[in-house]
């Protein structure tokens, strides 16, 4: 993650505060890791089984597999889904880069197509050109909390017979109509890296899917392919699990999920009212669908000298992503681009993330308004 910042004056304005976000549950998490302490199951044991169960009635899935990490999930996803080396799997070069490199790790050959110059998300109409006799699947990306036109993808998809992993690392609880990121698709995958907006206080990831048969597959490959002990059903397993004191953690912080989501919109559509007049721009909100905003990132012409006044007044910054997939030397080599990838190359040199986080303080929240509109002001 990119971050700049300085403290100068009142206290910094951090980019995110994963610390701050879960101090009103810190009795409840300490008594979640006695639990598991006093409990004696540390690998795959109760916390780990609840909360797989919870994700997949929330997701509305088949069934949920805990992971090590969100790149593990997209990892297993894709083995589950039965892509192997030389296979090509379409995705997006506007993305952070765990993504493509998941594809990478099993042999496979990312395919990167454009995204759409409002969602930030991919472009469906970019499918058709990419797709070939050795596609094998699609990785659409839920970016900083926007769900994709998973409807347009999926039914593309879906005439071809390829595989959906949709990569909601970014998305948990975004939802297109009624129905959440992560169960539409073949394969739903998951983060809860510390600043996401469900947190491990370390690392952890998931996977679900939307038939039984796809959930056994994925839980097997989980541990080395097997589906009892020592006997290996499925070739290809790996040893990637969620940890039982982060699964612990987790489910206490789930309850506390929409809260924080509402209070993450809050604030979004407070930058939104309050920017709407500036020469700046940030992803469209699609019709039909609800943002979760993991980020609230900006685009502007200014990006640089907005990046260093805000600095200089005491609040972080970032960039998400400023080096799209195709532009990084140990990720460019192993992909195809079937066609120019315009909107994403102009966008990576426009975008600033700004402070979002559900413990933000509304003083904090009015200094970055205050902050950003006097630059614009001086100009």
């Amino acid at each position: 993650m990119s971050n700049r910042n300085a403290s100068v004056g009142a206290a910094r304005v951090p980019l995110a505060d994963p610390l701050a976000d879960q101090l009103h549950l810190r009795t409840e998490i300490i008594e979640a890791i006695a639990r598991v302490i006093d409990g004696g199951r540390y690998i795959l044991g109760p916390e780990v089984a609840a909360f797989e169960a919870r994700m997949a009635q929330r997701l509305r899935s088949a069934g949920a597999v805990g992971v090590g990490c969100g790149t593990d999930a997209l990892l297993l996803a894709l083995l589950a889904a039965g892509v192997a080396a030389g296979d090509e799997v379409i995705t997006v070069s506007h993305t952070a880069g765990p993504t493509v490199a998941a594809i990478c790790m099993i042999g496979a050959v990312p395919v990167l197509v454009d995204i759409d110059r409002e969602s930030y998300c991919l472009d469906p109409a970019t499918l058709e050109a990419a797709a070939g006799p050795r596609t094998r699947a699609i990785v659409p990306v839920h970016l900083y909390g926007q769900p994709a036109d998973l409807d347009r993808i999926c039914r593309f998809a879906r005439e071809r017979g390829l595989a959906i992993v949709e990569d909601c690392a970014q998305a948990i609880d975004a939802t297109i109509g009624d129905r959440p990121v992560g169960g539409i698709g073949d394969f739903g995958c998951f983060s809860f890296y510390p600043t996401k907006n469900l947190g491990a206080v370390g690392d952890g990831g998931l996977v679900c899917a939307s038939r039984p048969e796809l959930v056994e597959r994925a839980r097997a490959l989980r541990t080395y392919g097997w589906t009892k002990p020592q006997y290996a059903k499925h070739a290809g397993g790996i040893c990637t699990r969620l940890d039982e004191l982060q699964a612990g953690i987790l489910n206490v912080k789930l309850g506390s999920l929409a809260a924080d989501i509402e209070r993450r919109r809050a604030i979004a559509d407070a930058y939104n009212r309050a920017f709407a007049d500036l020469p700046i721009g940030w992803p469209v909100e699609r019709p039909g669908v609800r943002h979760v905003y993991h980020l609230f990132v900006i685009r502007c012409g200014e990006r640089d000298a907005l990046a260093q006044s805000l600095n200089h007044a005491g609040i972080a910054t970032g960039l998400h992503y400023p080096h799209p997939v195709h532009h990084q030397p140990g990720l460019a080599g192993k992909c195809r681009i079937p066609q120019p990838l315009t909107v994403t190359e102009a966008i990576c040199r426009d975008i600033l993330t700004l402070p979002l986080y559900p413990s933000m303080p509304a003083e904090s929240r009015d200094r970055v308004i205050a902050a950003v509109r006097a630059f614009y002001g001086k100009l």
